[in-house]
């Protein structure tokens, strides 16, 4: 059974940083392009950072390039996010997706809420 799960999420005030982790079992990782979605309250999933299944190529949304670094540890079985100079809008629940052709898994999601 395929398992993703997220965790490192939680509160954080404007301006600190959070390193988001997904731990992946039940597949073979090192095959998936694995990307961070974020879902904001009200709003639609969206794209947030993609890594190829190697680790050798990587992209970000615009609001996020700069401020946020993806990496993944295929020994480890796990994707990384760090986020740094967190605004209020980055506030959203983060998703892990693992993806290669015609197979695509999902996380359960993990809070954070950028706040004073």
């Amino acid at each position: 059974q395929v398992q993703l799960v997220e965790s490192g999420g939680g509160l954080v005030q404007p301006g600190g940083s959070l390193r988001l982790s997904c731990a992946a079992s039940g597949l073979d990782f090192s095959m998936y392009t694995m990307t961070w979605y974020r879902q904001a309250l009200g709003k639609k999933r969206e794209l947030v950072a993609t890594i190829t299944s190697t680790g050798g190529g990587t992209d970000y949304a615009d609001s996020v390039k700069g401020r946020f670094t993806i990496s993944r540890d295929n020994a480890k079985y796990t994707v990384y996010l760090q986020m740094n100079s967190l605004k209020p809008e980055d506030t959203a629940v983060y998703f892990c997706n693992a993806l290669r052709p015609g197979v695509t898994y999902w996380g359960q999601g993990t809070q954070v809420t950028v706040s004073a």
